[in-house]
């Protein structure tokens, strides 16, 4: 199916434009400013549904617009109609050969319609990214955000824990290794030890003090005996009585045991110290232990998102190889289109342009038509092959392009078709309707 006539009134630029195409290349032409660009978004504004169209498809100065297309097998008409606010309504019938109208004419158009909007000079002028984008239907088994999503989600999880093993590496590092580690001590039995030898220490102490202090007795107790025996006859009774307890202590004195010796207990603290050493490097190599470990599973954590991501592209791979594609030789890379095992980008210019009409018509099988905007930038050789494939793929393009000389294709000047291919037409406003 293609396009038999367009008829537009007083869209955008355009006061009343016919078109009926003769052949399959509809280059429409002019300067610029006065209409080309209106009759391709005409097209389009025929086809799609009111949420494409622009915020002022009506002329300025209008109430009210047009467009009709005949597609042969049906006809499409869209009416605009401006409101007091300066918005607009819009309205879309489709009626047969026959003149029968379809009941929902928007679900029998997308029915119809394929990539319209697909233009093969815009795609080939596009960056990979977006190129891979507008691609990316053809492999609807591949959720291509989602895979980016997840793969980045992994990606950011494992540069964490690859920090984390780094971090873990230090400290493991950092740890001395002694080649003849010694074994455990029992600081426990030492520190007991040295608790009992205090205690028998402090023992001896009390007790020479207690002597000390006996023997002082007995020395102020005979002394006060040697004073009061003076007094003997008020005080004998005193004094002797202070005899008995000098002699008593002095008996206890004379038969005390000889105090031992003292404990050395440098050496026990010696050990003491050596035993906590002993314990502070088996506590750093448990520690050190501990690190190792974590690294291990850190790198086990990270081995396991790598293979995740791996698997996820393997599959997208399997998928796109596996994908209908729309041209021979067409393929996806890592977020790029290729092009014969190249990306697409390095493509020469007739090899980028041949893929992507063959694109472009591939996305349109029911209408084949294809818009073509900046068709200025195509070159002789260019356009030659746009024709070309056109014929030989029985495709209508519509091609826009700047050309002042009125001799090439549907002349537009201000708003209305001036000339065909050269001759002149009396083409008016209102003559379209």
């Amino acid at each position: 199916m293609k396009i038999i006539s367009l008829n537009a009134e007083n869209i955008k630029k355009l006061v009343a434009v016919e078109i009926k195409p003769d052949g399959n290349l509809v280059q429409i032409t002019g300067k610029n400013g006065n209409g080309k660009t209106s009759v391709l978004d005409s097209l389009w504004w025929a086809l799609s549904g009111a949420s494409t169209i622009q915020g002022k498809p009506i002329r300025e100065g209008q109430s009210q617009a047009r467009i009709r297309l005949d597609l042969g097998e049906i006809v499409v008409t869209r009416k605009f109609k401006a409101k007091a606010d300066g918005d607009y309504t819009t309205s879309i019938s489709v009626e047969n050969a026959e003149g029968v109208k379809f009941p929902s004419p928007q679900v029998m158009i997308d029915g119809l319609l394929g990539q319209l909007t697909f233009d093969p000079l815009a795609f080939v002028r596009m960056s990979p990214k977006e190129q891979f984008n507008a691609l990316r239907q053809f492999v609807p088994d591949v959720d291509f955000d989602a895979i980016e999503m997840e793969n980045k989600a992994d990606y950011t999880e494992r540069t964490e824990i690859n920090r984390q093993i780094k971090a873990a590496m230090v400290k493991a590092e950092a740890i001395q290794v002694l080649k003849d580690a010694p074994e455990p001590v029992n600081e426990k039995a030492l520190l007991d030890e040295l608790e009992a030898a205090g205690k028998h220490n402090g023992d001896i102490e009390i007790r020479k003090s207690n002597r000390a202090r006996m023997k002082a007795d007995v020395i102020s107790k005979r002394k006060e005996f040697e004073s009061l025996n003076e007094q003997i006859s008020m005080l004998r009774i005193k004094a002797d009585k202070l005899a008995l307890d000098a002699d008593d202590l002095d008996k206890k004195l004379n038969s005390a045991p000889p105090l031992p010796d003292p404990i050395d207990i440098s050496g026990i603290r010696t050990r003491i110290d050596e035993a906590k050493k002993v314990s502070d490097y088996l506590k750093s190599q448990d520690e050190r232990r501990k690190h190792l470990k974590e690294i291990e599973d850190l790198e086990k954590h990270a081995d396991s998102l790598t293979a995740s991501m791996d698997k996820r592209e393997s599959d997208k791979r399997a998928k796109i190889a596996a994908a209908k594609l729309p041209v021979s030789g067409i393929g996806f890379g890592d977020g790029v289109v290729m092009l014969n095992g190249q990306p697409f980008e390095q493509a020469s210019d007739a090899e980028g342009l041949r893929a992507s009409i063959a694109i472009a018509m591939a996305l349109n099988p029911k209408l084949r038509v294809i818009r073509v905007r900046d068709g200025s930038l195509l070159d002789e050789g260019s356009m030659k092959l746009l024709e070309e494939m056109a014929v030989d793929k029985d495709f209508q393009v519509w091609v826009e392009t700047v050309n002042s000389s009125g001799k090439v294709g549907f002349y537009m000047e201000e708003g209305s078709v001036k000339s065909i291919n050269g001759a002149s037409t009396a083409l008016e406003e209102g003559d379209a309707a």
